[in-house]
């Protein structure tokens, strides 16, 4: 379907959305909001895409919420708003593909929070993170937050609405490799078509099995992933690989 708030580009196993509100600096409307939640929920379902980048370009992610429509809210009328934006979080959270975010500027607030709900986080020297709803009197989104880089660290971005540097949230552990400026949507697509190759049901069951530990103790954890691992090891396309990568090593070799 085509979509006034977002660029859809699909090849080779990989969906790449971009944000494209650029006179809003991609802020988030009811319209944006639900056009995300329905190109997210349609990726889900589709056999040919392996791997989903989400992106907001070169120059910025999104400045989060659009507060002219928050202005607009009334508090004994707000449920449809916020039900609106849980479901595209989740509608990105529990996305069966794995969902790679591209940081090229800033991310904030509700921006910030797309983000969180994507499984890996690159982000160019552009980019700042911030989580402001406590600056507007807003609760902020604490979970996913705290799994990523632990309750500590998750209090201080909830707590003091501080912006952070792409350096900051690598150290962090929030992002995982930062990019230099112009460099980040083709260094990601490269990352993303090499994930893309590998085994589709084993990157879905990978990220399905990184939300399952987190809630288990460590010896069910344990038994979940041992059960895992029997489901593939010794399989037809666990030898292909096997032989692959071994006829790889011995070609180097004999160089």
């Amino acid at each position: 379907m085509p979509y006034k708030y977002l660029l859809l580009d699909m090849a080779g196993k990989v969906a790449m959305v971009t944000l494209n509100r650029p006179d809003k600096g991609n802020s988030l409307s009811p319209d944006v909001l639900e056009e995300i939640r329905e190109v997210f929920t349609q990726l889900g379902t589709d056999p040919d895409i392996n791997v989903i980048v989400f992106t907001g370009g070169e120059r910025y992610f999104s400045a989060g919420f659009d507060l002219d429509e928050i202005r607009k809210l009334e508090k004994v009328s707000n449920e449809a708003y916020i039900r609106l934006f849980h479901q595209t979080y989740r509608a990105i959270l529990f996305c069966p593909q794995p969902v790679i975010c591209a940081v090229g500027g800033p991310a904030i607030a509700g921006g910030f929070d797309l983000t969180m709900m994507c499984d890996i986080r690159y982000a160019s020297t552009r980019a700042k993170f911030g989580q402001r709803e406590i600056a507007l009197s807003l609760t902020p989104i604490m979970d996913p937050l705290w799994r990523i880089i632990g309750m500590g660290r998750a209090k201080e971005v909830a707590l003091t609405g501080r912006i952070y540097d792409a350096d900051e949230a690598e150290k962090m552990g929030y992002v995982s490799r930062v990019f230099a400026e112009g460099e980040l949507l083709s260094s990601v697509a490269e990352i993303a078509q090499k994930m893309a190759g590998y085994d589709q049901q084993c990157l879905r069951e990978t990220k399905q099995l990184s939300h399952l530990v987190a809630d288990q103790d460590l010896d069910g954890a344990m038994q979940i992933q041992e059960w895992l691992f029997r489901s593939y090891i010794g399989s037809e396309d666990n030898h292909r690989r096997i032989d692959d990568l071994q006829a790889q090593l011995a070609a180097k070799r004999k160089k």
